[in-house]
């Protein structure tokens, strides 16, 4: 139970380091990509965006 955490947590900072750089790339502004205005707060929700990336996890998971 510890391992996932601290996996969990691993994941997090690596995301939240390139998320900047992914936008720089395009992710995030992908068709499917959906961004609003809720009770004053701008939500983003990247479902293409996350499907693309799994999928490309998974092809280097294969490669490796």
């Amino acid at each position: 139970m510890i391992r996932w955490l601290l996996v969990i947590f691993v994941a997090l900072i690596f995301i939240s380091w390139f998320t900047p750089l992914l936008g720089k790339l395009g992710f995030g502004k992908l068709p499917g990509d959906v961004r609003f205005k809720l009770f004053g707060r701008e939500w983003f929700l990247p479902f293409t965006t996350t499907i693309v990336l799994s999928a490309l996890a998974s092809v280097i998971s294969k490669i490796l």
